[in-house]
């Protein structure tokens, strides 16, 4: 059976996804799980930090897409291709960790901001 802590995080993450057109939206999705976990700030980032990672299961499945597209460059040989695909695969892996770091760490400030209003502003 799935704890609390984890279907609020679940639902956090699908708050990051579906309001993901709106900026700092990972904020809203972590305050989202803290707050329905009614939890202090400490549990408040780690549930929002775990839904931030399970928000970026969608973001990891269209990188592999991308990461696909671009192996097709690195492997067509050393043509004019090639090169194309290996940057494109490290810049792939640069925006990647940098898009994962981001969703985790505001979706961890969400958490600590949805605990806080838990508390009692």
């Amino acid at each position: 059976m799935v704890s609390d802590s984890t279907l609020h995080a679940l639902i956090g993450a699908v708050v990051t996804v579906v309001f993901s057109f709106v900026p700092f939206s990972p904020v809203l999705g972590g305050g989202v799980a803290a707050y329905l976990n009614d939890a202090d700030t400490n549990a408040g980032v780690r549930i929002g930090a775990l839904s931030g990672l399970i928000a970026t299961i969608p973001l990891l499945l269209l990188g592999l897409l991308a990461f696909a597209i671009f192996g097709l460059f690195a492997v067509s040989g050393p043509g004019g291709g090639m090169g194309v695909g290996l940057g494109g695969l490290f810049v792939l892996l640069l925006v990647g960790v940098v898009a994962v770091a981001y969703t985790v760490g505001l979706s961890a400030l969400g958490g600590y901001l949805g605990a806080y209003f838990v508390d009692g502003v």
